[in-house]
């Protein structure tokens, strides 16, 4: 027999951690027929059936946008096998909103992405617990600064807890790393690249050519302008605080200049470089942040030390409402624990990675719901194909995948690298799990899918293939049935219904049909699908799920 394909190209190690042993298809093509994995992890070995079309795929590598070097370039770490990453955290003073969301959510799919590929990380992400906003809010509410900012960093932990980020390796705070700033804005001083004015410290941006070269604004184009105070006693108007001096009922240190407290930008190249040293692999955050947070932070870093070195600056695009960034400021924003009383957070979450993580997104109640009824569909397929595999005693043997299953589990972890590695196209994959999850959903309930051969080994290894791959996207729930149940007491909250409402509606509704009262019948479905409750009919009785409200689906429909 002719070979059909020789070496197939490598895919990222989408592992199956109960199968340590080759999957084997039931074909006859030739030993040498492999999937083989990428560096530096290696994994299981799938053989597999008619891949003829990728035999020519080069092997993928993992592709960052450098929002210095405005392109995507391969990610090659400073270090073999380990990653160091900084991400801007949340200045705490109120509630997080969902554009947090989307920044934690970003990067923590891109921390899972990096362990996912076999790298150590260690992974920071700070608090800025010391701040003109934070002092401002205390005052407000009479409030000590700092324990109004413990406060909602506490609560931050939790809004991330819901959309299932995992806690980065260190979650350092302004407040506890005052030497390692103050020394800092030491060095800068020393080398000329600063100066005292009335026991503040400013950053002499003139003194530093290359300011503007991540956000590529010229300098005489900077004015003072957000958290760049306008101040005459300053050499020029875009020269920012590195020190500011004690004001009388404000928290403050000793310096050598003088009681006082940090400027904002130089609180994470302090903290960066306490952990990470001064040259590491990824520092990253909204993409707000390029200007002024992030040049700043170049120019300080830089003055402070020569060597100073970020590979790669990541950033993602804005949260929209009405095509508006969303912030606090604008007073356009939704808190997270907003969103999430109505709609899961895992909802959310998949909301979020819907849109490339650089472009913008649009926040509305469509998309929400859109999402909110995608999750639904991919628990409730994973929880029907888990429950038929429990009813079977006998072990599942690997052995015996058909060519059509190891096709589609493969093809579907062929787009999972591909995309994946392209800068983190979480879009396609999740528009890519859509065939395996109606593999499983053929074999469960069709007339041939029930007769297949081989049917237990095919649900287990598409369950355990598309588990491996919600994990990488932070998508898995502690259970299928609980988070079921979890989404449809949203639903319901939604569509402002009881348990006990619905069901009389559909005892209404069986009623009706029993009595011939089909337009009747037809109502009571229809105004439960205009508030998001779809009626599902079958052998074994009426059932109910969550579904987009119809209004939304023609506004849908209407957008499209």
């Amino acid at each position: 027999m002719a070979t059909l394909l020789k070496f197939c190209r490598p895919f990222c190690p989408i592992r199956f951690p109960n199968l340590m042993r080759t999957i084997r298809v039931t074909t006859h093509l030739p030993h040498n027929t492999l999937f083989f994995n990428p560096k530096p992890r290696r994994s299981s070995l799938i053989r597999c059936a008619r891949l003829s079309s990728l035999s020519s795929s080069q092997p993928s590598e993992l592709c960052l946008y450098n929002t210095m070097t405005k392109n995507k370039q391969v990610f090659e770490p400073k270090l073999e096998g380990r990653v160091g990453m900084y991400v801007c955290g949340v200045t705490a003073y109120d509630l997080s909103h969902i554009g947090h969301a989307r920044v934690y959510v970003t990067f923590d799919i891109l921390y899972r992405y990096l362990r996912h590929l076999g790298y150590e990380v260690l992974y920071v992400r700070n608090f800025t617990d010391v701040d003109d906003k934070i002092i401002a809010r205390a005052n407000e509410l009479g409030e000590d600064p700092i324990s109004l900012s413990r406060r909602y960093c506490e609560e931050f932990c939790q809004d991330m807890l819901h959309l299932h980020c995992l806690p980065p390796s260190v979650e350092p705070r302004v407040s506890d790393h005052m030497l390692q700033i103050i020394d800092m804005i030491k060095k800068i001083l020393d080398n000329g690249y600063a100066y005292r004015v009335d026991g503040d410290v400013y950053f002499n941006v003139y003194k530093f050519p290359e300011y503007g070269r991540l956000s590529g604004r010229k300098l005489e184009d900077n004015r003072a302008g957000e958290r760049v105070a306008v101040d005459s006693r300053k050499k020029n108007p875009a020269d920012f605080a590195l020190w500011k001096a004690a004001k009388e009922g404000e928290p403050s240190w000793e310096s050598p200049w003088g009681l006082g407290r940090p400027g904002w930008h130089i609180e994470c190249s302090a903290m960066s470089a306490a952990y990470l040293g001064h040259s590491f692999d990824i520092h990253g955050g909204g993409m707000d942040l390029v200007f002024p947070h992030h040049e700043n932070e170049i120019a300080q870093s830089c003055a402070a030390c020569k060597e100073s070195n970020i590979r790669y600056w990541i950033h993602n695009g804005f949260v929209t409402v009405d095509s508006e960034k969303m912030s606090k400021s604008l007073g356009n924003f939704f808190t997270i624990r907003q969103v999430i009383d109505l709609y899961h957070p895992l909802a959310l979450r998949l909301f979020l990675m819907g849109t490339h993580y650089r472009s913008p997104i649009n926040y509305s109640d469509v998309q929400l719901e859109s999402a909110s009824d995608r999750i639904f569909y991919i628990y409730q397929t994973l929880h029907d194909c888990v429950n038929v595999l429990s009813q079977n005693d006998v072990a599942v043997r690997v052995d015996l995948i058909p060519p059509d299953t190891a096709n589609c589990i493969n093809n579907f972890q062929n787009i999972f690298v591909d995309s994946m590695s392209d800068d983190l196209h979480t879009p396609v994959v999740l528009a890519a799990i859509s065939d395996p999850l109606k593999t499983i959903n053929d074999l469960l309930h069709t007339r041939k899918g029930k007769k297949q051969e081989f049917r237990i080994e095919s649900l287990g290894a598409l369950e355990k293939t598309i588990k491996n791959v919600l994990t990488v996207l932070g998508l898995v729930p502690t259970s299928y049935s609980e988070v079921l149940q979890q989404l449809r007491e949203k639903a319901l909250k939604r569509a402002k219904l009881t348990q006990d409402q619905v069901l009389e509606k559909i005892e209404e509704r069986k009623a009706a049909r029993r009595n011939k009262e089909y337009e009747k019948s037809d109502v009571i479905r229809k105004d439960l699908a205009a508030v998001g409750i779809a009626l599902m009919d079958s052998a074994d009785g009426t059932t109910w799920r969550p579904a987009v409200p119809l209004a939304l689906q023609e506004e849908k429909v209407t957008a499209t």
